[in-house]
């Protein structure tokens, strides 16, 4: 069953596994409810849209802000706290913005103006996440290519290896592709794209979600 709350869809699957518990997750970017299989049509009504938007509002909060301007302060705070240390003194001027036409790249950055477009496809995201490309895009900002410095500077990032399994995941499970495909670099250096696909759908090795227990007939 697939059901619609404001601007959000969820699909309920019933369970026989579970008997007093819903889980709420994440599958391929959608999201999905399960409940005991013996919970009524009347009590799932009742129940389901509350726990979904406990869900929504517990992921926005760990969100990359909607803002330009916020994002911009995000990303200052990052390079500071994992890139400046071994920046060298170097202190490169950036600017960071939403792209909503980034279908393939997660990130992108182009060292000549220091201009850096994030994908709008992360603000549905882990901030964690969507902290790792920026982290990502910001060493470009220091090294242009995909050099072992480079790897080094995004190693700093304590989350960098979670979130490109969690992005190879994602990308595997929305294409449904087995075979993975890395974009390094593009335009000879001038600018530098990134993007993965790959493997497992989630850092844990499952889903990101909620459980909550429902109160009824069993």
């Amino acid at each position: 069953m697939v059901a619609a709350m404001e601007t959000a869809s969820y699909e309920v699957r019933r369970s026989a596994r579970r008997r007093r518990t819903m889980s709420i997750s994440r599958q391929a970017g959608r999201l999905v409810v399960t409940v005991p299989a013996r919970m009524s049509a009347t009590q799932e009504r009742q129940l389901v849209p509350g726990f979904v938007r406990g869900f929504l509002a517990k992921e926005a909060a760990r969100r990359l802000p909607v803002a330009d301007t916020e994002l911009q302060e995000r990303a200052k705070r990052l390079f500071a706290a994992h890139l400046r240390p071994a920046a060298e003194g170097f202190e490169p001027v950036f600017s960071v913005r939403w792209s909503g036409r980034m279908e393939r790249r997660w990130g992108s950055a182009t060292t000549a103006s220091g201009t850096i477009r994030i994908s709008e496809r992360l603000r549905t995201m882990p901030a964690w996440v969507g902290d790792y490309v920026l982290v990502h895009e910001l060493a470009h900002m220091l090294e242009t290519n995909h050099t072992k410095r480079f790897w080094a500077l995004v190693a700093r990032y304590p989350l960098a290896e979670r979130a490109r399994g969690y992005l190879e995941g994602f990308s595997h499970a929305s294409d449904g592709e087995g075979a993975g495909r890395r974009i390094e670099s593009l335009l000879g250096g001038l600018s530098t794209d990134w993007t993965a696909e790959g493997a497992a759908l989630d850092p844990n090795g499952r889903g990101s979600g909620s459980t909550g227990r429902w109160a009824g007939g069993v």
